[in-house]
């Protein structure tokens, strides 16, 4: 008998409580890590299996979770396909450190390839930051609201999260951020453009804030930075308290590929690559990711559409009555209105997925949606007309 049919009698008899008895009643007791035990999940709230159930049957709008609204690149289907079709070496382990794809991002970015880690995902990227900078008790300021899963990341890590709440979420508060700010403080976080508000965090403010903590680690997620045009991460080889991350999933509607990347002071990227898995960016991923960064007229041609439809939404909010809208610099837009439970029922209802933010500071009866392109944003009026 070969180990391979032994290995399958042994998952089959433990299968069968005859075998072993009582098996299946034993009641594990391995409690988790205490400050794993005393964190609130990162609320995953997505569309897609209700999406899955229809079968195709009805066109929906998936615009809750900010991803790209159109395929990736033509470019990268091909070089996926021809990868595939060439033999795919996938027995083998992906370019260690993504080094191609860094160097394409050196071009992309205008930052030394010494300053830059690719990373599966930028989630990939703000987890690694937190294992390797934040030690129990460390002091984190974030802006509230903000992305919430690098709080979870930050408190395993058994961090104290300090919460700054300005006196609007749609207005910079900088000001109140400086305030919270002390020699005490190990990390801040800020995302530019903010999800869910789109606040702008400008360069000059970032080097401001560096330059006078220097001791200060300022982690500035950058997500969204295609849309928006806006960006501090020149400033990482002057300022080696500065960490900036971003990622492949938005702009360039590689989501499903899971590619991000983060810019920092080499003696900053040294200091990752101790917990850094070289081998976490897979090969399709990183063959993806570098051919739509190849592809700028694409890219180009998809941000164009979304600055054009968000006019076209900033016009048909304006002539809503009752309804609050605030067109953002990213590729979303933020909805207040009278009654948030109907109106999100009633949008799902007509295939129109959203999402709801009105639990967040200062966004109560709050939705988010994701902009498209202007065809899709005028076949989408046709359904929001229904409801707003």
């Amino acid at each position: 008998m070969s180990k391979w049919d032994m290995s399958l009698r042994v998952v089959e008899a433990l299968e069968h409580d005859d075998v072993y008895p009582g098996l299946h009643e034993v009641t594990p007791n391995i409690p988790v890590a205490r400050a794993v035990a005393e964190l609130s999940p990162y609320e995953a709230v997505s569309s897609q299996r209700a999406i899955e159930a229809l079968g195709g049957t009805s066109p929906i709008f998936k615009l809750d979770w900010n991803e790209s609204t159109i395929p990736p690149s033509p470019a990268v289907q091909r070089v996926l396909s021809n990868f595939i079709a060439q033999g795919a070496n996938l027995n083998w382990y992906p370019e260690l450190g993504s080094r191609s794809l860094l160097l394409g991002l050196s071009d992309y970015t205008g930052v030394r390839p010494e300053s830059i880690m690719v990373t599966n995902g930028s989630d990939d990227a703000l987890h690694l930051i937190c294992s390797t900078f934040l030690d129990s008790g460390d002091e984190v300021v974030v802006p509230v609201p903000t992305y919430n899963h690098f709080v979870v990341f930050a408190h395993a890590k058994g961090a104290k999260i300090r919460q700054v709440i300005g006196d609007s979420p749609f207005s910079s508060n900088i000001a109140g951020i400086r305030a919270a700010l002390s020699q005490r403080t190990r990390m801040l976080y800020l995302v530019s453009p903010n999800n869910p508000t789109g606040v702008l965090t400008y360069p000059e403010e970032i080097a401001a804030i560096c330059r006078d903590y220097p001791n200060l680690l300022v982690l500035l997620d950058e997500a969204y930075f295609e849309f928006a045009q806006v960006s501090a991460i020149s400033l990482v080889e002057q300022f080696p308290n500065l960490i900036v991350t971003r990622t492949f999933s938005k702009a360039f509607g590689l989501a499903g590929l899971r590619v991000g990347y983060l810019a920092a002071h080499p003696t900053v990227v040294e200091g990752l690559s101790r917990l850094y898995n070289p081998k976490s960016v897979n090969t399709m991923a990183q063959l993806g990711a570098h051919a739509a960064l190849a592809d700028r007229d694409y890219l180009n041609t998809y941000l164009d559409e979304v600055t054009a439809s968000k006019e076209l939404l900033r016009q048909f909010f304006a002539t809503r009555r009752h309804v609050e809208a605030w067109i953002t610099p990213a590729n979303f837009v933020v909805v207040r209105t009278g009654n948030i439970d109907q109106t999100l029922r009633r949008l799902e209802n007509l295939g129109v997925y959203v999402r709801d933010r009105s639990t967040y500071p200062g966004l109560e009866g709050c939705l988010r949606m994701t902009v498209g392109t202007t065809d899709q944003t005028q076949r989408l009026f046709e359904r929001l007309s229904k409801v707003f």
